[in-house]
């Protein structure tokens, strides 16, 4: 199957300064708007950041917080890379499903489409952003696999992770796999399990 592979670049420093970080992500916030189901979104905790990841000339830092209501905001900050990170972007959105609700959670993992990838035969996926935390506590690496293709790999930093991969092409669809330092495989999640 051809398709991109490993088309992300690793984290390369250059941030812009936290304060501005949490301010472009707070701004996003503000304009959640929750279903008329769920909690007023209330006001957001402690953000936590996710390893920063590069693709087409835009570098994307992922994030996540709590509200004061229970809810789970997420998103990113994503900037134009250079000597002074310029053209900041936030996007925000909210859940009510949090990982303290889900004992059955072997993963919290977040997504979120940014972009698209155009492969043959009028073939095209999804470029998604994906970050989370693994409660496997045994893990060092993280892939994703497209089918049997693995498509991006990122070490955990911390407890967190970060990639940036093809997802919902030529019928495949993306799963998360973490493995231990030597390679075997711990887990796998599908970030579809929720909707089969």
């Amino acid at each position: 199957m051809p398709i991109c592979r490993f088309a992300a670049e690793p984290p390369q420093g250059g941030l812009p300064p936290e304060e501005t970080l949490k301010a472009e992500f707070l701004a996003a916030c503000l304009k959640v708007e929750t279903d008329p189901d769920d909690p007023d979104l209330g006001e957001a905790g402690e953000i936590h950041w996710f390893p920063d990841r590069t693709w087409s000339g835009r570098t994307y830092v992922p994030a996540t917080a709590r509200t004061s209501t229970g809810l789970e905001l997420f998103g990113y900050v994503s900037f134009a890379p250079g000597d002074e990170p310029s053209e900041l972007y936030a996007f925000a959105d909210y859940t009510p499903d949090v990982a303290d609700d889900h004992p059955e959670w072997r993963m919290d993992i977040s997504q979120e489409v940014i972009g698209s990838w155009r492969g043959e035969h009028g073939e095209v996926a999804a470029m998604t952003l994906i970050w989370g935390v693994p409660f496997e506590r045994r893990g060092r690496i993280v892939s994703a696999l497209l089918g049997e293709t693995e498509v991006d790999q990122a070490n955990l930093v911390g407890d967190r992770f970060t990639l940036l991969a093809p997802d919902d092409y030529d019928g495949e669809y993306l799963e998360i796999v973490l493995q231990d330092a030597a390679g075997n495989e711990l887990l796998r999640e599908s970030l579809y399990e929720d909707d089969e």
